[in-house]
């Protein structure tokens, strides 16, 4: 969700103004997604590297996010979408923990819908956390499989994503869910996150349905479905 804060600087407010109006593009694109039937969403919310942000900035974002989720918990439970973390989160601030904690714990039973919110989220920092549990769990080499790695990330019982959007130009995955998007279809857009609203969405979607995906197949054994 890249762009809020240049964003902001081209409609000359604030950062803080911009990190708002991409939590309201956020609540928006979340309910169209739920909408159209998609099972799993994931937004990279907070990296490990944004820890190196000004303070007052990082402060603000999570303040964000509490305020954002005392707000939207009616919102997921009437929608039916539970919430899920993916990342550290005995390294949050406290409240910011407590509050995930109860979001996720009253959504807990929601089975139309998963959110997944990638928070103090490093995409390396996750398979070195997974590798060590392999060990720390005591399986030989040869049981240290793709599925044995696969079950110790935080995406365990989930999906790989199909497709996954990066908005304001940027071309680079930026560390995001390495694992798990190797087979997915990558879409950029040169729209701000702010800016990026259901018709965006739509596009997107309208694009990854004309590709065919393959997965390393020749196209006869992958089906060549779009």
């Amino acid at each position: 969700m890249d762009g809020n804060g240049r964003w902001a600087k081209a409609q000359g407010l604030s950062r803080s103004d911009g990190h708002a109006a991409g939590t309201r593009t956020a609540r928006a694109l979340v309910t169209s997604c739920r909408e159209l039937g998609i099972e799993y969403v994931t937004l990279y919310t907070f990296s490990r590297e944004n820890w190196a942000r000004p303070k007052e900035e990082v402060s603000f974002l999570f303040d964000l996010l509490r305020r954002f989720l005392a707000r939207e918990l009616a919102s997921l439970i009437r929608q039916d979408i539970r919430l899920n973390v993916l990342g550290e989160l005995s390294e949050l601030p406290l409240i910011t923990r407590k509050v995930l904690q109860h979001t996720m714990k009253k959504t807990a039973g929601c089975k139309s819908m998963v959110l997944n919110l990638a928070l103090n989220y490093s995409g390396r920092d996750e398979i070195v956390r997974a590798a060590q549990r392999m060990a720390q769990d005591g399986l030989a080499p040869a049981e240290m499989t793709e599925e044995a790695l696969a079950a110790r990330l935080y995406t365990a019982g989930q999906p790989d994503p199909d497709l996954v959007i990066r908005t304001s130009g940027e071309l680079r995955i930026s560390n995001y869910l390495l694992f798990q998007s190797a087979y997915s279809e990558f879409y950029f857009t040169d729209a701000y996150w702010p800016d990026f609203d259901e018709a965006a969405l739509l596009k997107a979607l309208d694009d990854y349905a004309s590709r065919k995906r393959r997965f390393g197949k020749t196209g006869e054994q992958a089906g060549e479905t779009s």
